[in-house]
């Protein structure tokens, strides 16, 4: 890829990344100032709302115990992030079909987000936040509020295992860095062989006639 072809994807890179993060960081920073833990506010009907959460673990709230799973889970996050830039790199430097060098940059934009959260939030906003482990960096948790139930129902009571119990979906509360992510890694699974087609500046082979052919229909028509 020539340098234009570069630089045009860099400023790409860096606009959706930038742009991700400061929404991501400007939701979270209101939600810990402007509500309380636990704290629901009605955006839409009764299918979108603001629900202030927070988690130790990943995304859309699953939890990885105590605080050495913790510490084990931030490092891994921060290690992933080398790894995802080094790969969003070289996919540039390739050639790599922009929608991929899109999608590999939702994930990371997200998994920043979330970094953020868990290295500097509990000293960042130690008197806003609630939990145990505040006051010191790598120990903060993540800040979750977007709570879509757009279908609440139960299960009828023929149902195995749930039968009358409530049905909630879309349950998990979640935040943009944690939907960066799955964007990302839903479009590059559906559009995989798009993405991992030929490279941009990958050259198409074409093979000259052969005069060997050429010679060989001429002798034909001689004889004939």
């Amino acid at each position: 890829m020539n340098k234009s072809n570069k630089g045009i994807y860099y400023l790409l890179v860096l606009t959706i990344l930038g742009g991700l993060l400061f929404l991501d960081q400007s939701l979270k920073i209101w939600v810990l100032n402007h509500m309380y833990l636990g704290q629901t506010k009605t955006m839409a009907g009764n299918w979108f709302y603001l629900h202030f959460t927070e988690n130790n673990g990943m995304a859309f709230g699953v939890e990885f115990g105590g605080i050495a799973g913790k510490l084990v889970l931030t490092g891994f996050r921060i290690l992933a992030v080398f790894g995802i830039i080094w790969y969003l790199f070289k996919q540039i430097n390739s050639g790599a079909h922009k929608g991929l060098v899109i999608c590999i940059t939702l994930i990371l934009a997200g998994a920043l987000g979330n970094i953020i959260d868990s290295l500097f939030y509990g000293v960042w906003f130690e008197d806003l936040v609630t939990y145990d482990d505040k006051g010191r960096y790598f120990l903060g948790r993540v800040v979750d509020m977007l709570y879509f139930p757009v279908i609440e129902t139960h299960y009828p009571g023929w149902f195995p295992f749930w039968g009358g119990q409530d049905f909630t979906f879309f349950r998990p509360i979640f935040n943009i860095a944690d939907a960066s992510i799955s964007s990302g890694v839903i479009a590059i699974i559906l559009f995989q062989k798009k993405f991992f087609g030929k490279k941009l500046d990958e050259p198409v082979l074409e093979f000259p006639e052969s005069d060997n052919d050429e010679s060989f229909e001429q002798k034909n028509e001689e004889i004939v």
